[in-house]
């Protein structure tokens, strides 16, 4: 068989490619390993799907750290209103929640993946589950099309690869674009794991003490081994039984990869502030006034709405504070350390999960071998490139998912019309 269009990889990045192929008339053929399609979109935002996020598009581009202002050109053909209006259309109405997330009204993933899929199938978008791509072919430097792992040849005019990067591979992303990228002559920039749950050999997570506490709107913030910060991010938090978790930590995370690396460092240590409205004097005069007011009572019940009990009696026994000391007791040395910890507790972070464990592969294909506005290579004629494989990365609150609708959106609107010049 022949196609104008082939498109590897039924996620995200890669339906979005199909609809917009097939839209701009070409024939279009999607295949994926697994046996279904959407697999990751399915789990994505806890199985509700964020499918994007309503910020300004400055604002958008500002949470995509890795080389996100590359997506301005493919962004002023579809952005993340047209998204939300594509999404409408299909008849999936979306709500705005807190941060600009939006999510559709069923808070079920599955309505989303099966509008793309209906979708896809009216445009008469052929689908090939069940079979593994083994090769990527090209002559006299153009695509030709591909080779299946049973063998099978399937030419093509134009080819998207859209198979994500190595993050989540029971989703199907295992990194097999990388080599088919390479073969035609491009550069994979080194590969990382980003919005990725921290680690740490520090007692306390070892010994599991506050595994499982969730913090509400904290800061984390990363420092150089010379206490010069790198990046703080303010969300909730979680400790877990090998370090940190939460979206304020996932999105420190690949500052933490980066400075680990950068100063060949065995831990870089990340600062805890429950209080981020506060400066630390404000806080110890509150610490005062508040024992003052209640001078019985045992400071253990007269702070209690400085943080949670939990993480206010780890804290107490940190600075060796009894619990039950009151007001008359209180020693003004140890009331200044315990306002410096509720501000910064600090805490040696060695590492991150795995890439397989991270929501979020960093790197990908070099950006500089990409047209931006049509996501085509420019080292192989025909060749096109979507979603996670690139070198592009967000945060966590659909800004990754908004980069794989917007370049597979561009991919396959580029690759139809290509392929209808060749005819």
């Amino acid at each position: 068989m022949n196609y104008d269009v082939i498109i590897i990889g039924g996620g995200p990045a890669g339906l979005m490619a199909s609809v917009a192929a097939a839209e701009g008339g070409a024939s279009v053929l999607l295949v994926d390993k697994g046996e279904k399609l959407g697999r990751k979109l399915a789990i994505s935002g806890g199985g509700r799907c964020n499918v994007t996020n309503r910020m300004p598009l400055d604002e958008l581009i500002k949470h995509l750290p890795g080389n996100g202002k590359f997506l301005y050109s493919a962004l002023s053909s579809f952005n993340n209103e047209d998204i939300i209006a594509f999404f409408e259309g299909l008849g999936i109405p979306l709500k705005e929640e807190d941060h600009g997330r939006m999510f559709p009204v069923t808070d079920s993933a599955k309505s989303v993946v099966g509008a793309l899929l209906n979708k896809i199938k009216r445009l008469n978008v052929e689908i090939k589950v069940n079979a593994p791509v083994a090769e990527v072919l090209y002559d006299d430097e153009r695509v030709q099309g591909i080779r299946l792992k049973s063998g099978e040849t399937v030419h093509a005019k134009s080819v998207i690869v859209a198979v994500g990067g190595k993050s989540v591979p029971n989703t199907g992303s295992t990194g097999d674009g990388y080599a088919w990228a390479k073969k035609a002559g491009h550069t994979i920039t080194e590969l990382y794991p980003t919005e990725v749950p921290l680690t740490s050999s520090e007692p306390f997570i070892k010994q599991k003490t506050l595994q499982g506490l969730s913090l509400s709107d904290v800061a984390l913030t990363a420092f150089t081994p010379k206490k010069k910060a790198i990046k703080t991010h303010r969300w909730d938090m979680l400790f877990t039984h090998f370090g940190v978790s939460g979206p304020a930590a996932l999105r420190l995370s690949q500052y933490v990869v980066k400075a680990l690396k950068k100063y060949n460092a065995d831990y870089i240590t990340v600062t805890l502030d429950v209080l981020p409205d506060d400066g630390e004097n404000n806080v110890f005069d509150r610490l005062m006034a508040t024992a003052k007011k209640q001078p019985d009572k045992a400071i253990r019940n007269a702070w209690k709405s400085f943080a949670p009990e939990r993480y206010l009696l780890f804290l107490l026994e940190h600075i060796d504070l009894d619990v039950k000391t009151t007001y008359h007791q209180l020693p003004k040395d140890k009331v200044r350390a315990f306002a410096q910890m509720l501000k910064a507790f600090p805490i040696k972070i060695d590492g991150t999960l795995s890439i397989e464990k991270a929501f979020i592969t960093g790197g990908g294909v070099s950006l500089k071998e990409i047209h931006p506005k049509a996501l085509a290579s420019k080292k192989m004629d025909g060749l096109y490139f979507c979603g996670e494989i690139l070198d592009i990365h967000g945060y966590t609150g659909g800004y990754n998912i908004t980069s794989a609708f917007v370049t597979g959106h561009a991919a396959g609107t580029d690759a139809a019309a290509s392929a209808k010049m060749t005819e």
